[in-house]
């Protein structure tokens, strides 16, 4: 599974700390920066590199990091085709695909720990839509077909 990740100056030192991670269990990654502390470069520059990954396929999955997760998030959802989720804790990276299919999760560099971010990304690249809710499997369904429905008619 390839993963394209980014961040901005506020999530650059847990973005370091995960993309360690994600490399020593084997994943691929497209990292997308900021490579340094002294080249910053804002959220709306860098979730719209992670998003795009995506949409082009060079990416299954998408990882951004700024202070809160909120801005990222924002950015990242105004591509059609993306459903990203902030995450605080494991339990909401689960249901971030579990409920919702996300595609991207995205954390905060203010209020995550690296170890603890790194459980959150491991739980959520774990969970696939649906698991573990399979009695509600034909609901989630149509929910997010929805949501799809809902994207079609806004981003024309």
């Amino acid at each position: 599974m390839k993963i394209a990740i980014a961040s901005d100056l506020s999530g650059f030192s847990l973005k370091q700390e995960i993309v360690k991670h994600l490399l020593e269990a084997g994943y691929e990654l497209l990292d997308f920066g900021i490579e340094s502390e002294d080249k910053p470069q804002p959220y709306f520059i860098q979730a719209p590199k992670v998003a795009k990954a995506i949409q082009k396929g060079e990416a299954e999955k998408g990882i951004l990091i700024c202070g809160t997760g909120q801005g990222m998030a924002i950015v990242a959802n105004k591509h059609k085709g993306i459903y990203a989720c902030v995450v605080d804790d494991v339990f909401s990276a689960e249901r971030s695909k579990i409920v919702n299919n996300a595609n991207i999760i995205t954390l905060g560099g203010w209020i995550t720990a690296p170890f603890l971010g790194n459980q959150i990304v491991d739980a959520w690249l774990s969970m696939e839509f649906t698991q573990k809710m399979e009695f509600k499997k034909d609901f989630l369904t149509n929910a997010f077909n929805q949501v799809k429905g809902i994207e079609e008619e806004n981003f024309k």
